[in-house]
């Protein structure tokens, strides 16, 4: 045969095999379609329509092979018991197939009012025990995420709270300044203060705006920190470098003891910013002409970041407290601030793989250990 022959039969092959694939698969979804539309009563009477039509057909050839009246009735006798053995088949998948849809719909109905006891223990592999398996799954799963959602609806409720309670006092004073200059005649001498105090109000809220953008960026996974290595040492003159100025005027002494070789897998930007963070409640926390040292320790599987104050120290009982947004204790609201530079600092460290240890004694001052994997 020639080639071209060949090849247009290859093809006529082909195209039939492929329209049978496809009337065969026309068919198995006309049947399906037919399966889905038929109620259990219906089924159950064409199979007895069929089964009756079977056993007329299946005694009258008997009877002409035959010409036997004996075995036609054996035959009947055989039938008829053939379907009381089919009568009592169906009657017990009946029953079992109503206890199933009983049971599941019960433990279904348990879920929905939140009865249900999640510490069942079935010993026999059934196929209720199956399907009532994977029911307890969808329910825990179903019951975690509502958690979730709880748990993300109380956080947004407390942040709106902190955030209506941060911005309430600034934007108060900048109210009582602004209708001052407005309604009362202010001397120029004067005027200078008040705008100076505006001015002050602001940068605040500037401030608080800005790191709670970045916690919210944070948070939701919109910034994500990438780690690689670099110098520790580095990352410590950056975070050093915003607060020198302040240690300056307060005329506190900053010491670092830090390896310059010492290189750690971390987010050199978000790092400056926690580091910078406890540097500077530091600075804020420490009379004048105080101390604070910062050293760092390689160990095997963290490196260790200490930065030590000598402020006024940290009552045991709200080291715990100090971490959590907004949180400021009562003796120091004069101090400037908005208590959200450590929660931002853990978020940040957390977020990498590492923690936050702090440790004090009122009165001696404060050490904040910072831990970042080492790989």
């Amino acid at each position: 045969m020639p080639p071209a022959e060949a090849d247009m039969g290859y093809k006529v092959e082909r195209k039939s095999l492929s329209t049978i694939d496809f009337e065969s698969a026309e068919a198995d979804r006309g049947i399906k379609m037919i399966a889905e539309k038929l109620s259990m009563r219906k089924i159950y009477i064409m199979t007895s329509i069929g089964f009756g039509s079977t056993a007329v057909v299946m005694l009258f050839v008997i009877y002409l092979l035959t010409d036997n009246y004996s075995a036609v009735l054996c035959g009947v006798f055989f039938i008829l018991l053939l379907t009381a053995w089919f009568v009592f088949f169906i009657f017990l998948v009946r029953k079992k197939l109503t206890t199933f849809t009983s049971a599941i719909c019960r433990n279904i109905d348990d879920m929905m009012a939140g009865k249900i006891d999640l510490q069942q223990n079935n010993e026999e592999e059934t196929l209720f025990t199956k399907i009532n398996h994977r029911l307890t799954r969808l329910y825990e799963v179903t019951q975690e995420h509502n958690r979730r959602i709880a748990k993300e609806k109380a956080d947004l409720q407390e942040l709106t709270s902190d955030l209506s309670h941060q911005v309430k006092m600034p934007i108060a004073n900048l109210k009582m300044v602004n209708a001052t200059l407005l309604e009362q005649n202010v001397p120029e001498n004067r005027q200078r203060d008040f705008l100076l105090a505006m001015d002050g109000q602001l940068d605040k809220l500037d401030f608080l705006m800005q790191a709670l953008i970045k916690i919210s960026r944070l948070e939701t996974g919109v910034i994500t920190l990438k780690k690689k290595d670099c110098t520790v040492y580095e990352t410590l003159a950056a975070a050093l470098g915003g607060i020198l100025l302040s240690a300056e005027n307060k005329n506190i002494h900053v010491s670092v003891d830090c390896p310059v070789d010492l290189t750690v897998s971390h987010d050199r930007k978000w790092t400056t910013e926690a580091l910078f963070n406890i540097l500077d409640n530091a600075v804020k926390y420490t009379t004048n002409n105080g101390f604070i040292h910062v050293s760092v320790f390689c160990w095997e599987i963290y490196t260790k970041i200490d930065i030590a104050d000598t402020g006024k120290g940290i009552l045991e009982s709200h080291q715990a407290e100090i971490f959590k947004r907004f949180y400021r204790e009562a003796e120091v609201h004069g101090i400037e601030g908005i208590g959200i530079g450590l929660y931002l600092a853990r978020k940040i460290i957390t977020m990498q793989g590492g923690y936050i240890q702090v440790t004090s004694d009122v009165g001696k001052g404060s050490t904040f250990s910072i831990f970042l994997p080492n790989r």
